[in-house]
């Protein structure tokens, strides 16, 4: 059985589809994408030099693209102080009195919660605004002026 440059190459994308989806790289879906366009260009007739070249650009070209464009968008925040993840994040929480290394008790939600203040300087008991978790912690700064 003879098999063309085409068939190769959509073999060689179809591999990399697989990988994709085995191991979760996005990456490998652009490389997938160059294999493509080089088995477009071999059913066009090309020769072998013109589709590894095309498959080198398209491929490395999106790959390029695709980077560079995750590298200019902005990162979320930390998981432990990300409303997306958190949604106690940004609200607010009544602390009645303040321990001496900066740790309260308050409640929240209908529950005693451990709270730690994040702010500079000494805290006065009153309002805060909840601006990480860790585990059962909250992690308490000043309301700003702006609320």
């Amino acid at each position: 059985m003879d098999w063309s440059a085409s068939t190769w190459w959509w073999l060689a994308a179809g591999v990399l589809v697989a990988s994709e989806l085995l191991s979760g790289t996005f990456y490998l879906l652009m490389l997938a994408s160059g294999a493509a366009a080089a088995a477009a260009a071999a059913h066009l007739g090309v020769g072998v030099t013109f589709q590894v070249v095309v498959a080198a650009l398209a491929g490395g070209g999106a790959t390029a693209a695709w980077h560079f464009k995750r590298m200019r968008s902005p990162r979320s925040a930390p998981a432990a102080s990300n409303r997306d993840v958190l949604l106690d994040i940004g609200e607010l929480v009544h602390v009645p009195a303040w321990n001496a290394d900066g740790t309260a008790r308050a409640q929240h939600r209908g529950a005693a919660w451990s709270v730690r203040f994040t702010g500079q300087g000494t805290p006065e008991p009153g309002q805060f605004v909840i601006v990480s978790m860790q585990g059962s912690q909250l992690g308490v700064a000043p309301v700003p002026l702006s609320r």
